[in-house]
């Protein structure tokens, strides 16, 4: 979360407000039109609904104070812009304090089908309609306040459980599986693939598999996990995540499932 970003934060002036360009707001509008379609075929119901609720425009980028107007009455949470990327220690302490810390910037047209880092595109349109879900709110804070009382040796495994949720977790609704992580609903590619494709591997979600299951960002998943239902995800927010963090040490991690990334 720390390394140097490729776009520069865009800042907002007195009032909270972000001067977006033609060009940019033209990225938002694509973007929305290129997943509406699949995020209404693929992606389970809670996201459904908070995507619905929040009724984010279509063709411009969102305002941070527009969307946090909307959370605030249904979960208390906010959205504040901040740089690409932060340290885990201030992402842990944001959610704690239901402050969803969103990048500021949309990505550019060359990066329109894949971006490493997150943009608004994915903070806005993946993470908010989740965070409308006071479920699924409780967690994203219980993780939060887990970090905030973890060491800095102890963010690596605790992010992994946001990671294989939050971003990347699959939801059980009826026979079958739907996306469920803001890093699906915001991917023109991975969406699909992450419920259709027969390469990647889905587990049953379980607390401590997550904890010991490395990930790489840059690539799509080879291992999901299936969470079969809400409520249980619900119940990682009454658990002391810092001692299952400790148990998972103890066993140690998996081995990865991906090929090492190549260094140039």
């Amino acid at each position: 979360m720390t390394k140097m970003s490729a776009y520069s934060a865009k800042i907002p002036d007195e009032k909270g407000h972000i001067a977006y360009s033609e060009e940019e707001d033209g990225v938002w509008r694509d973007l929305y039109a290129a997943q509406e379609l699949p995020v209404h075929r693929h992606m389970a119901e809670p996201y459904l609904r908070g995507l619905k609720v929040l009724d984010l425009p279509h063709d411009r980028v969102p305002q941070c104070n527009e969307v946090s107007e909307r959370l605030r009455g249904l979960t208390g949470w906010q959205v504040a812009p901040v740089p690409a990327l932060i340290g885990f220690g201030r992402f842990f302490g944001m959610l704690a304090d239901k402050n969803f810390p969103a990048a500021s910037f949309i990505r550019s047209r060359k990066d329109f089908d894949y971006i490493e880092e997150p943009d608004i595109f994915h903070e806005i349109f993946g993470h908010t309609p989740l965070l409308a879900d006071p479920r699924i709110a409780r967690v994203s804070q219980a993780i939060g306040k887990a970090g905030l009382k973890a060491e800095v040796k102890d963010y690596s495994w605790l992010i992994r459980l946001y990671w294989f949720s939050i971003e990347f977790g699959l939801l059980q609704q009826g026979q079958g599986v739907k996306a469920l992580g803001s890093g699906l609903a915001s991917s023109p590619t991975e969406l699909a693939y992450s419920v259709n494709s027969e390469v990647p591997e889905r587990r049953e979600f379980n607390l401590l598999d997550v904890l010991r299951t490395p990930y790489r960002i840059d690539i799509h998943q080879p291992v999901y996990f299936v969470i079969q239902s809400i409520e249980d995800l619900e119940e990682m927010s009454e658990r002391d995540l810092l001692a299952d963090v400790r148990v998972a040490q103890s066993m140690g991690l998996f081995a990865p499932t991906y090929p090492e990334k190549a260094v140039s």
